[in-house]
């Protein structure tokens, strides 16, 4: 199994902005091809929600007969799909009120995002243009949080990355997971619940070891993943927490990192 982040791995950041190019490179993609043909399972696996990675599904030209459907996983672990169609197989919810107010507490102005599935997300205020994808729905926070969910995204733009990693450690945000993005950007999760977990779930029913497990990611909600797969390989752009979850370091995504990887494997 090759398991593959997409943001910073398959497609690169669009320098300043929390975005990424939706273009996989060619090298890359055909890269991708090989592995694919050489009988591996591809898996996609993100923070992304199911909506937000069909189209990038789409670039990769993996199921153009339909006959052997995607395994993906989104949401950092909270949702498995199949695609397409789009069929979600495995879903994991948490009750994240508590984490939601204790972050706030310290970020009032903070935008809060809950991923509504195959919709979009309800949120509070707007994010930054291109953030998030599909229909945004502005909602009530408390109503918003009410009920179990698989995700939530507080985002502060007025904050960094650091100020956010030194508010989760300091709050420990007790019932759940969470992850802090390359801004400040945090993911809230069910406990025990990422990246590792879900694609654990796609071996599961795949018959697949993880020991044959190759994964390549970037960021921090890739390090679960990195140090469970058979051999885990991190971004050359990757921060230093990343890198050394890893097994081994490639190319920046610009150098077609994920390529060099794979034609390790897939000549």
């Amino acid at each position: 199994m090759v398991a593959l982040d997409i943001d910073g791995t398959l497609l690169a950041w669009i320098e300043g902005r929390g975005t990424t190019h939706e273009e996989v490179r060619p090298a890359v993609h055909d890269a991708v091809q090989r592995a694919h043909d050489a009988g591996a399972h591809i898996v996609l696996a993100s923070g992304r929600s199911p909506h937000g990675m069909t189209g990038i599904a789409d670039l990769l030209d993996l199921h153009d007969d339909g006959s052997d459907p995607l395994w993906v996983v989104a949401s950092n672990g909270a949702v498995v799909f199949r695609y397409p169609p789009l069929e979600v197989v495995h879903e994991v919810t948490f009750d994240a009120r508590e984490a939601v107010r204790a972050v706030l507490a310290e970020h009032p102005e903070a935008m809060v995002a809950v991923e509504e599935r195959g919709v979009g997300y309800r949120l509070n205020r707007h994010f930054p243009e291109g953030e998030l994808s599909g229909e945004l729905i502005v909602s009530d926070l408390e109503e918003m949080i009410a009920e179990p969910v698989s995700r939530v995204i507080i985002r502060d733009p007025d904050a960094t990355a650091e100020d956010f990693v030194a508010t989760a450690a300091r709050l420990g945000l007790h019932g759940t997971n969470y992850v802090v993005g390359w801004t400040a950007w945090l993911d809230l999760s069910p406990v025990g619940v990422h990246k590792a977990s879900g694609l654990a779930e796609v071996c599961r029913r795949l018959g697949v070891d993880r020991a044959d497990v190759l994964a390549i990611g970037d960021g921090r909600n890739d390090v679960e993943m990195l140090r469970w797969a058979g051999r885990g390989v991190a971004m050359g752009q990757a921060v230093e927490e990343v890198r050394a979850a890893a097994d081994a370091v490639t190319g920046a995504v610009g150098d077609d990192g994920v390529a060099q990887e794979l034609c390790r494997w897939f000549p």
